[in-house]
Parts: structure tokens; sequence; C-alpha cells
């Protein structure tokens, strides 16, 4: 129960005028009218008073709070030195506001405290994914430049592997180049009508070299004919394909399938990607659309990639308003999946 101090002090000045009129009847000569002047002269003198130093005590150390908030310059206090004051519980009050904004300020250290970790982690990523093709093109190069270059197989064997490293390394920059222009918005998107049964079509057509390579068979598989249209980047809709089936076929198993589903809602149109592969552990899911997060760190790097195709991913979907969503069972599989909005 929240008491104001006005009823305080009639509580506090009612007891003592009780107490004094009960100690002056055991006073002789005392009369009744000297008993009611007492009381109502102890009652006003002790209302007035109390009332009088509750809120001179509340004010000066409101007061004295609010000042220090004010020289910290902290602005997300949403209160104002009137509004404490005027309340019931002005104590309450303004310590209910501190806590909040103390709870507020931890949840932004925590969250700062996570960022520095990923800029860390990602420092360090970036660090390692830059220096393996570059270290490994120095030492072609240099192998070359020792006289090797004398040797025409040794020459065109070397060259085409430094070449490799580097073309590696222009495809990891094109990817941190979009990622960071992804992320701050730097990079538009331009929407149109899409019909997305036919950028898979392309993206299965872009990549049947690598399919066939591994033996995988590439299918789509829809709930009616004909195209289906969506509102999308055209551009961009076919890097995702591009990157989900790559990763499909990268990670499915040798001599596998890939399926990709398209299903028609009322507004919208689902695509779901699937692989027959090894799938991903339950501890993974939740990091695999980091950048350069990898699953298994060894196998990955054999099977080459930048490691920044799912972020990249992520965040072309996020700006089309949608999401990439992630269901794995080991042995059985991964399937990926996002929606995007239908048109006519």
């Amino acid at each position: 129960m929240s008491l104001s101090p006005r009823i305080i002090a009639f509580l506090l000045a009612f007891l003592i005028s009780v107490l004094t009129v009960v100690f002056l009847t055991f006073v002789e000569g005392v009369t009744n009218n000297m008993l009611f002047v007492v009381a109502v002269s102890s009652f006003a003198v002790s209302f007035f008073l109390v009332l009088y130093a509750i809120e001179l005590l509340v004010y000066r150390e409101v007061n004295k709070m609010y000042k220090t908030i004010h020289k910290l310059k902290i602005r997300d206090f949403n209160i104002s030195r009137k509004t404490i004051i005027k309340n019931n519980n002005p104590f309450k009050k303004l310590n209910d506001e501190i806590f909040v904004y103390v709870a507020r300020k931890q949840k932004e250290i925590e969250e700062l405290k996570r960022l520095e970790l990923f800029r860390r982690e990602f420092l360090a990523d970036v660090s390692h994914e830059l220096k393996t093709p570059i270290f490994a093109a120095q030492g072609f190069i240099h192998t070359l430049i020792d006289g090797a270059i004398d040797d025409e197989n040794v020459r065109d064997k070397f060259l085409a592997k430094a070449a490799k490293s580097l073309d590696g390394l222009d495809a990891l920059v094109k990817d941190l180049v979009a990622l960071s222009q992804l992320e701050t918005g730097e990079l538009k998107m331009h929407f149109e009508r899409v019909d997305i049964h036919q950028v898979i079509t392309e993206a299965f057509e872009q990549l049947e070299k690598k399919a066939h390579t591994k033996g995988t068979t590439l299918r789509i598989r829809t709930d009616r004919p004909g195209s289906y249209w969506v509102k999308a980047d055209p551009q961009r809709i076919h890097q995702v394909m591009t990157n989900l089936l790559e990763n499909a076929i990268k990670y499915g198993n040798d001599n596998g399938k890939v399926l990709v589903t398209l299903e028609e809602e009322k507004k919208q149109v689902l695509v779901f990607v699937k692989d027959d592969g090894p799938g991903i552990p339950p501890e993974h899911l939740s990091r695999i659309f980091e950048r350069f997060y990898r699953v298994d760190k060894s196998r990955s790097k054999e099977r080459g990639g930048t490691g920044l195709g799912l972020a990249i991913v992520k965040h072309i979907l996020n700006a089309h308003r949608s999401k990439v969503s992630v269901m794995s069972k080991v042995d059985r599989g991964t399937t990926f999946s996002f929606k995007l909005d239908k048109v006519e």
C-alpha cells in the first residue's frame, strides 16, 4: 500500500493527539474543554510539523539525486523532478527508474561484450582466410623466381596453382565487400517481378558441372505447373539460390540428390533446398549463418569456399523482409527454406 505524506502526517498527528489526551486525563483539574483544545492544537501542530519534515526531507534528498543524475548527463531517464516529488512514493518511483536504467545498461554492456568477441573472432578469421591464398601464391611465384620457371611443365603447373589461389582471394574479397555493403545498407535491392522457378532453373544450369563431378542429381518439385512470380531482386535472389545449391552439392553425399521444392501460399511462395548429406549437429545450427563459421573446419577447407555464403544469404533475405531457416538431422540431410512475397 502506498501512503502519501499527508496521510502519514495525519495518522501520526492523530496518534500524538490521542496519546496526549489520554495522558492528560490522568491529571487532576483538567476539564473537557481543556482536553478538546489540547487535542485540536496538538493534532494541528503535529500534522504540519510532520508534513513539513517529510516533504522537506523528500524534496531535499530527491533534489540531490536529480542533480547527480543531471551532472552525469544520463538522458535515459524519462522522468522530471516535478513528477518524482508529486508521486505518492517518490523514492520508490526513482528507485524503479534507476533499476530499469541499470538493467538496460547491463544489457547494452553484454551486447557490447558479445560484439567485441565477435569482432576479435572475425579479425582472426579474416586474417587466416586472407593469409592462406596469399602464402600459397607467394610460394608458387617465389619457386618460379628461384629457377623453376625454366622447366616448362613446372612453370605451367605452378602458375595455374598461383592463379587458382589468387582467384580464391578475389572471391573472398568480393564476398567480404558484398557482405559489408549488405550489413551497412549500401547495397540496395532492386525489386522486380521475378519467376523464381526460372531463377532455380538457371542456377541448376550454372552448377551442372559441379553436380556432375560429384554425381549429384538436381531436381525441382512444384505443387503446380507454370511460373511462380515473386517480388525480388533478380540478381540477389539468384545469388541466394546459387549459394544454397552450391552448399547442398558440396556437403551432400556423392551420387546423392538435391531437391528444390516450391510451395505456393495465399500471399507467399515457399522455397525449400534439401540435400541428403550427413546433416548438421544441433549445437552448430544456431551459428552456421555467422561469417566464416564452419561445422567441420578441416573438411570445409578441403571443399573450398569463402565461408561467407550463408551469411550473405541471410542478409539478402533480410533485405527482402524474409528469413532463412534451417532444419537438419544427422545422417538424414539438411533443408534450408525461406519465403518470398508473391505477385501476380
